[in-house]
């Protein structure tokens, strides 16, 4: 293998001095926080009461605009290619979503002459302040073979697998792989993909040369989001809420004449892609993207009872970063939707675009509300209400019990027993309401709901080769107008309407202990019994922080 090796210019060797001076508690951090190039960098982190701590923030967010400087022709790796005889292996996430970074080669224990073993790190996202972690999970990448003579494997291993924000989450987990990324519906699931000794490995046998694609989840990149957003424009209201931190639109899609307000936005979390398929679904239904705007009568129907507005995707600019929970400066959008003690959200400097659309929310009411997301652990689609928050009573149960049963019959991908547990108490919940769900269901007294999908396959209805795909989550985007419509006359009704509901509505206790169906398969993954609510990670790990 070619041996990596990094040549520093002298203007390099400077900055990385003055990167170092900077990391020590001295004045000349707080010299540079006042210059005038600078202060711009630092606006976003001045919201802790104390100096101390502020400072802090100050010199780590120099830090990064530094290293981003320092760095910015060398994001991927200088020389990410290795030959093994005549065979050259080539990896690179130097494209819209890429996330990778090439350590190296070995030889293969069980087949050295055969098989290579390609070494990779996925890439953490920036490091999120409030949560004090540098979230990773998400991973795309191509790798280009030439010089191929006969077939030839490939055995990959994500070395630091064990390190990622949800490590528990790679059991059962098989890699997507493809040949031609731009076809959203090409991507298969490589079944040979095992968790093993803290890394997360697969076997590819190359036949020809060329590149192949894997992933974490198949990718929504933001060519086809634009595209998404000009097709729709033909045939609903389209206007931009604000803008991220790096300049990208926050589009809002409107359509309907009824009175009751209906919100769906999808993506904060930009790893989980399935959020953006799924948008891309509910938004085809809707506007009769597939049918030149023709729509069923069903849709011309609920168009009369809605008012809808849709963000098809919170978080662009981690989008195409390549992120898996934060924005451009480490913010997790799903815990920007308000004031946390000391930790003031939303902001322009940090979340704008959590601002933007809860400006608007606040401008035009909400009566039910969806957050689309992905969960990294549990092979099941799943709805998480607002349980124990302030406004959450017999009425709100009732709600929620009734749009997933109706969600249940429209849908057999979706089903109401596993999910994340409710919080225990009142107490456990009100800690989240910095939570997008949390936050609406109290700001509006209204309907508000997290709808999980799978990165794995889908236990309800199995497909190994494919596992939970784009497709099926476009599927599952079409079908919510159903529950949307079953629940309509009930979302402001003052009366017990409940007691008319047949028990088929009522609302089910989700559990995330799913041994039983895994047992009923015959099959075993490990569980992890102390499940968070919320998908916090300190819930998970008390003691994680990722650098």
């Amino acid at each position: 293998m070619p041996h990596h090796r990094l040549v520093l210019q002298p203007t390099t060797l400077f900055l990385r001095i003055f990167f170092l001076l900077l990391s020590l508690p001295s004045p000349i951090s707080t010299f540079l926080y006042q210059s005038h190039h600078l202060q711009h960098s630092a606006k976003s982190l001045v919201y802790h009461s104390s100096r101390r701590h502020s400072r802090s923030l100050i010199q780590r967010q120099l830090l990064n605009k530094i290293n981003d400087f320092m760095f910015s022709g060398m994001r991927h790796n200088p020389k990410p290619t290795t030959e093994v005889g005549d065979v050259t292996v080539s990896i690179s996430d130097a494209f819209d979503g890429g996330n990778i970074k090439f350590i190296g080669t070995r030889p293969n224990e069980l087949d050295p002459k055969n098989t290579t073993d390609v070494i990779l790190h996925i890439k953490p996202d920036r490091y999120t302040e409030l949560e004090k972690i540098g979230h990773m999970q998400y991973f795309c990448f191509r790798a280009t073979v030439s010089g191929l003579k006969k077939p030839h494997k490939v055995k990959y291993c994500i070395e630091n697998a064990e390190a990622t924000s949800y490590p528990e989450a790679w059991f059962g987990t098989t890699v997507c792989y493809s040949s031609n990324m731009g076809d959203v519906d090409s991507w298969y699931r490589n079944q040979d993909t095992h968790y093993t000794d803290g890394q997360l490995c697969w076997e590819h046998q190359h036949v020809k040369n060329g590149a192949v694609f894997f992933c974490y989840f198949p990718p929504f990149s933001y060519s086809r989001h634009l595209d998404l957003v000009s097709r729709c424009t033909q045939f609903a209201n389209v206007e931009s809420l604000g803008q991220s931190l790096e300049g990208r639109e926050i589009e809002c899609i409107s359509v309907g004449s009824g009175k009751s307000v209906c919100w769906i936005i999808h993506r904060q979390h930009p790893g989980e892609t399935m959020a953006e398929h799924y948008a891309e679904g509910l938004l085809t239904k809707l506007l009769g993207l597939d049918n030149k705007g023709k729509v069923g009568e069903d849709v011309q129907n609920i168009l009369t009872k809605y008012t809808f507005y849709v963000v098809p995707c919170m978080c662009p600019d981690g989008a195409v970063r390549g992120h898996l929970r934060t924005n451009a400066c480490g913010a997790n959008l799903n815990r920007e939707w308000a004031t946390k003690r000391f930790y003031q959200a939303p902001t322009k400097e940090r979340s704008p675009e959590v601002k933007a659309v809860l400006d608007k929310m606040d401008s035009t009411g909400c009566d039910i509300f969806l957050d689309i997301h992905g969960d990294e652990e549990l092979p099941f689609n799943f709805i998480s209400g607002a349980e124990k928050t302030p406004n959450w009573d017999k009425r709100m149960e009732s709600l929620h019990g009734a749009f997933v049963a109706a969600y249940c019959r429209a849908s057999d991908d979706m089903q109401q027993k596993i999910g994340y547990p409710a919080p225990p108490t009142t107490a456990d919940a009100e800690k989240y309401l910095n939570v997008a769900t949390n936050q609406i269901a109290t700001r509006f007294n209204c309907l508000a709901m997290t709808l999980e999908m799978p990165f794995k396959d889908c236990l309800t209805k199995r497909d190994p080769s494919r596992g939970w795909s784009p497709a099926r989550a476009r599927a599952l985007g079409a079908a919510v107008l159903s529950p949307l419509e079953y629940v309509h006359p009930y979302l402001r009704d003052k009366t017990e309407f409940w007691r008319n509901l047949p028990p088929e509505d009522d609302y089910v206790d989700t559990t995330d202990d799913y041994e039983a169906e895994l047992r009923a398969a015959q099959e075993f993954v490990p569980l992890m019994k102390s499940k968070r609510y919320y998908s916090d990670v300190h819930e998970i790990h008390p003691s994680k922080q990722v650098q």
